[in-house]
């Protein structure tokens, strides 16, 4: 089982320089295997050989064939693995599943993030060692902010430059056998804008996402935007001043601290889901189309329905747990979890309730059996029962 570990570095100022040369060779590698993959797609097209089409293998050869003699004092792994990445990027662009995935393009050196990856980390004596490229100078290993929480063989380090400093998510390949557990406590989660509705031994409970701190922070990055977009716009040719630079570095950070938030209340929250319960349900929605409602799009976003589904299904893997997830047509709001009756037409619930007979956003009443219930309580209940019947099933 693979898992990722992402730790702080604090490397010295040797090794920073080293790290900032690694980010610009992993850019310059990338735009230029780009480059080559284009020029061979179009022979490819002009001669109507399809043999001649460009692939990693015949990319990488490429490359590598004609490194100038720079290219010798940095590290080789970053190269084969940024050409690598490439071709992962052209094979999802044609992927017709992944619709939306965009072209690979150009790495600009103003707006990239800096990153490279390495498959030939290690740790030594509590430090990160990366691999020392042939012709380089002083090299030392790099200072980590805590050890890696699985003890097991890296596969893969990812190094990145973040708005507080340098940071290594570490691939390991943990020996970890995981059993699924027998199905005694079920639960299931009905996701909203600002908060997740789960069910508990002792009733319905929900989980904030948007809490009340986030909202300073989303209006202080609004006026740190609206400062940099006066500067460019002001003067477009010359406005990279000082002051420009520090705004945006404040943007960065109000970004991560943001980010930081928000996934610390998503692991804390799948974690206790995927430890404490055997069975759960919850909604596979179609973020995409959701999103096309601009009333709604930025708090959908900011909600993090897709981040929460990713999380539950490793995390499910990790202590196993069953994860089941309802079919994206499956009516968990019209349906009553009492009697199974099924809303349609008029009597159908929608974002502002029920027009014909004045229901509120958050009512639900079943016209069948007269049920009375809070909306969400009762897609949380036919989630349950979404879940089970697929288990029994």
């Amino acid at each position: 089982m693979i898992k990722t570990h992402k730790i702080k570095l604090y490397p010295n100022a040797t090794m920073r320089k080293e790290l900032e040369k690694l980010f610009d060779y992993r850019r310059f590698v990338w735009n230029q295997a780009l480059e080559i993959w284009n020029d061979m797609y179009d022979a490819s097209l002009v001669m109507m050989d399809k043999a001649l089409r460009p692939n990693e293998r015949k990319v990488r050869d490429e490359l590598v064939e004609n490194k100038a003699d720079w290219q010798f004092e940095r590290s080789a792994r970053v190269l084969q693995l940024a050409v690598n990445d490439l071709s992962k990027a052209w094979t999802n662009y044609f992927n017709p599943q992944m619709p939306n995935h965009a072209k690979p393009n150009w790495k600009s050196k103003k707006r990239s993030r800096k990153t490279f990856k390495t498959d030939r980390a290690k740790i030594v004596n509590g430090k990160l060692c990366l691999d020392k490229p042939r012709g380089a100078g002083a090299w030392y290993d790099i200072k980590m902010a805590e050890q890696p929480r699985w003890n097991g063989v890296i596969k893969q380090a990812c190094i990145v430059q973040d708005a507080d400093g340098y940071y290594a998510s570490l691939a390991i390949e943990a020996a970890v056998l995981i059993e699924k557990r027998p199905i005694r406590r079920v639960t299931a989660v009905d996701v909203n804008v600002g908060k997740f509705d789960y069910k508990t031994p002792s009733g319905y409970a929900v989980q904030p996402t948007l809490p009340s701190s986030l909202f300073s922070l989303y209006a202080r990055m609004t006026h740190y935007q609206k400062q940099l977009a006066r500067k460019r716009t002001t003067n477009p040719k010359h406005f990279n001043s000082a002051t420009y630079r520090s705004t945006r570095t404040k943007l960065k950070q109000g970004y991560q601290r943001v980010e930081r938030i928000q996934m610390d209340l998503l692991n804390k929250f799948t974690t206790k889901l995927t430890k404490t319960y055997d069975l759960i349900g919850i909604e596979d929605l179609d973020n995409q189309h959701m999103r096309m409602n601009h009333h709604l799009a930025k708090n959908l976003h900011r909600s993090m329905f897709g981040k929460f589904k990713i999380m539950m299904q490793y995390k499910a893997d990790w202590n196993g747990s069953t994860l089941i997830l309802a079919d994206p047509m499956f009516p968990s709001t019209q349906r009553c979890s009492q009697c199974g009756y099924t809303k349609t037409g008029e009597e159908k619930i929608a974002l502002h309730g029920n027009a014909k007979h004045r229901t509120g956003h958050d009512d639900y009443i079943c016209y069948h059996c007269g049920a009375k219930m809070r909306r969400d309580e009762n897609a949380v209940g036919n989630l349950i029962d979404y879940a089970k019947s697929k288990v029994q099933g």
